[in-house]
């Protein structure tokens, strides 16, 4: 065989070896960029509303590309259950992130080392209150505790500006609460003993068992009975008052104390799981839900009031939410702290 015809030959193995390994190469990187790609998730346990919530997490895993797995908590077992979940899996944690819909519990899964800190650029400008300040969880998008009252029952200039009005005796028997040992109405207690010290508290609760207050199931059975006007005035959650308003019964509702002590604001928190096996999209997650735009697509869903001071109201929310609204100046660790104390006094005194 002539050189020229020997060279090409060569020529020819080479680029047949070369190509190969080329293909080779681009099929490994391939094999290894899905693999990546297809592996990039974060397992999320959600008590929020699940109507509210999922669409939202839709939304992250379209901006992302990253497949959010959500662990829904069912309606009778609201947060609670998945509460216990993360405190069994403590050892081996399967989730990655928590979205409560509420604070205690959190406060909770912090004592119980089931947390790990994480201080998201997003939470800067949430007030110091609604927040952990060593970033073990982190609040947004809150609701509140307020009065409730039907207008056909209560006059115009009547309705109670103050849960020391409650104590008017022209109520009497005629205002209702939730059960104070679960729920809200427990936060509540907690929160104004921690706030206000456990004498004044105790009186005031002694002072509202004398004028006849009812106790029934729950926060909606409280909406429920004042639209009805078997109860004039009643203790509920906004999400609960604004549910009547919508329906344009003969409601209306007022943020306790504005001029004083102020109200409860209870919100969503966010958490970092410890030991979550992929933190970094954890992460992201965390930063997206502590944004404003999922503020205010909560504001305009379920009517939650933004507490970032780069978020805006919907139109809906704002005519109901005073300009300013003042918040209770308690921690969430503080009402922790109190809560065993409120249910004690409220088992053996209040309910008796």
């Amino acid at each position: 065989m002539d050189k020229p015809k020997r060279l090409r030959k060569n020529y020819n193995r080479f680029l047949l070896y070369f190509s190969s390994i080329i293909l080779i190469i681009a099929v490994i990187s391939f094999m290894f960029f899905y693999k990546s790609q297809k592996e990039r998730i974060v397992v999320v346990y959600v008590s929020h509303d699940q109507d509210y919530s999922e669409p939202i997490l839709k939304e992250f895993e379209n901006l992302y590309g990253i497949k959010v797995k959500a662990v829904y908590d069912t309606e009778a077992t609201k947060s609670v259950g998945l509460v216990n979940r993360l405190i069994a899996e403590k050892n081996n944690p399967q989730a990655d992130v928590f979205w409560n819909n509420e604070p205690m519990r959190s406060v909770l899964l912090k004592k119980e080392g089931i947390l790990e800190p994480y201080c998201s650029p997003n939470s800067i400008d949430i007030p110091f209150q609604y927040k952990d300040e060593e970033c073990y969880f982190t609040g947004f998008a809150a609701r509140a505790r307020v009065i409730i009252y039907n207008t056909k029952k209560v006059g115009e200039n009547e309705e109670p500006k103050s849960i020391y009005d409650l104590l008017n005796p022209k109520w009497k028997g005629k205002i209702c609460i939730a059960n104070p040992l679960i729920g809200s109405t427990s936060t509540h207690l907690a929160a104004l003993f921690a706030l206000l010290g456990d004498e004044k508290v105790k009186e005031f609760l002694l002072k509202l068992k004398e004028n006849g207050v009812q106790i029934v199931e729950s926060n909606s059975m409280v909406r429920d009975q004042v639209v009805a006007g078997e109860c004039y005035i009643g203790l509920t959650d906004t999400d609960d008052a604004f549910d009547a308003i919508k329906e344009g019964k003969d409601v209306k509702m007022v943020f306790p104390d504005q001029e004083s002590i102020g109200t409860l604001v209870f919100p969503n928190t966010v958490m970092l799981i410890n030991g979550a096996k992929h933190e970094e999209e954890g992460k992201l997650l965390i930063d997206f839900l502590l944004s404003s735009k999922v503020e205010e697509e909560l504001s305009k869903t379920a009517l939650q009031i933004p507490l970032k001071n780069s978020s805006k109201f919907s139109s809906e929310l704002r005519i109901h939410i005073p300009e300013k609204l003042k918040g209770m100046n308690v921690s969430f660790e503080d009402i922790y702290s109190k809560m065993e104390t409120a249910k004690l006094f409220v088992q053996e005194e209040f309910l008796r």
